[in-house]
């Protein structure tokens, strides 16, 4: 007799719900934010608008997701994960709407430039920090692997399908799609995501029984996220995490996931082409980021910073230089790709342990805008460059330097600087 298949318990089917809506949010964020990536030439060739204009506007987008991240941190412990994530999807899915009916570029900046930079600011790491530290003690870095690689999956994974729509149908195809995707998700947050473990007379995951969560604020968001940034900015672990990430973000979704496509481009690669490269690494980072968050329960963080920044620091570097056939760009994409956001577990493990566990996901925010203000400089340079050059060769080595210095700056996070003792009498 064949046994029947094993039941998951009451308390292990809650956390799947919990990570699965969480990891199809986080993918479906990321996939508006990487939109504009897919926008670009079609909206150049439909509309005669500038590649820098529009990668202007890009930047903007991807700075004010990273702005918002705090406030939604703060915001998701003043008034709930599930309000804060509706509100942030029905804003998205209304915004990408509103886009498919503009004829002026005042109108692409708007609607992908303010409105789904502060929708998707809320639907980011910052999302994915919080509910890890909420719902589990045990595994924290595995789970955050987890939904941290959902981000990159889904600004990458689904590229192609984005793009192949553009394509065949016009800019407004991608668009539309996007929107239907978020507000798909509405609905099921509304009705299936918990709020609190306690709420459903649940410990966290793998906490003893004696746990006690942290107690809830009883300050106003926006006083919560301004006194987590005053209270971190005096450390210097802050400003090495900040700075670290600010090179991830310049690294990752300013130059290659916006500009990827045209990189290619500019070498008589096709769009289509182009984006399956790019979900390529998006697949590649959920295995990458994935087994770094189990790394990082494991390790020291600072080292395997220091490995995944020099790593990428060499590739993009290389980059130029190669022939960008199919097989040079198949080795980047997957040496690239496992190591896009692999940087988020140690990262956040780092922050938990330097600020506490209840400051870590408004910290941790503030610390994700560093990494979008890297993102949106990276958007934005490159396009000057590529405007003013003809090519992205200087802003690719110049990416890659970048990488080697922040594999450097990681090994000095949680270490006290080195006092020199003053000599007797001084």
């Amino acid at each position: 007799m064949i046994p029947a298949p094993r039941k998951l318990s009451r308390p292990a089917r809650v956390y799947a719900v919990v990570v699965g809506l969480t990891f199809l949010s986080l993918l479906v964020s990321a996939g508006v934010r990487a939109t504009p990536g897919v926008l670009m030439m079609p909206l150049q060739m439909e509309l005669g608008w500038s590649r820098a204009g529009i990668s202007a506007t890009a930047a903007f987008g991807i700075f004010l997701y990273g702005f918002v991240g705090p406030f939604s941190a703060a915001l998701m412990q003043a008034v709930g994960i599930r309000r804060t994530l509706v509100g942030a999807l029905l804003l998205i899915g209304g915004a990408s709407f509103l886009s498919l009916f503009m004829t002026q570029p005042w109108q692409f900046f708007i609607t992908w430039g303010v409105l789904t930079g502060l929708g998707t600011g809320a639907v980011a790491m910052v999302l994915g920090a919080t509910v890890v530290n909420r719902w589990f003690v045990a595994r924290r870095g595995t789970v955050m692997g987890l939904l941290a690689a959902s981000t990159a999956t889904g600004s990458l994974f689904f590229l192609p399908a984005l793009a192949a729509l553009a394509h065949d149908h016009g800019w407004r195809a991608p668009v539309l799609a996007v929107t239907i995707a978020c507000l798909v998700l509405v609905p099921l947050v509304a009705l299936c995501l918990p709020e609190h473990p306690e709420r459903l007379g649940l410990l966290p995951h793998g906490a003893p029984p004696d746990y006690v969560p942290p107690s809830p604020p009883d300050r106003h968001p926006l006083r919560m996220a301004v006194g987590a940034l005053r209270d971190a900015v005096v450390k210097r672990d802050f400003w090495f995490l900040f700075l670290t990430f600010f090179v991830c973000g310049f690294t990752t979704n300013g130059l290659i996931g916006t500009h990827f496509i045209a990189i290619c481009a500019d070498h008589g690669i096709g769009e289509v082409p182009a984006a399956g490269y790019l979900a390529m690494m998006g697949l590649c980072d959920l295995f990458g980021t994935t087994l770094s968050g189990w790394l990082t329960d494991r390790m020291d963080a600072r080292w395997l910073l220091f490995s995944y920044y020099g790593l990428r620091g060499v590739s993009l570097a290389a980059l130029p230089f190669c022939d960008f056939s199919p097989d040079s760009l198949t080795v980047f994409g997957i040496f690239y790709g496992l190591d896009w956001i692999a940087t988020v577990p140690p990262t956040l493990r780092l922050a938990t342990s330097a600020f506490g566990e209840r400051a870590a996901p408004v910290v941790f925010g503030w610390v994700v805008f560093g990494h979008q203000i890297g993102a949106a400089c990276a958007a934005s340079l490159a396009g000057l460059l590529r405007q003013a050059q003809g090519n992205y060769r200087d802003m690719l080595v110049l990416a890659g330097c970048a990488g080697l210095l922040a594999a450097l700056m990681a090994l000095g996070i949680g270490r006290a600087p080195t006092r020199v003792p003053l000599p007797a009498g001084g």
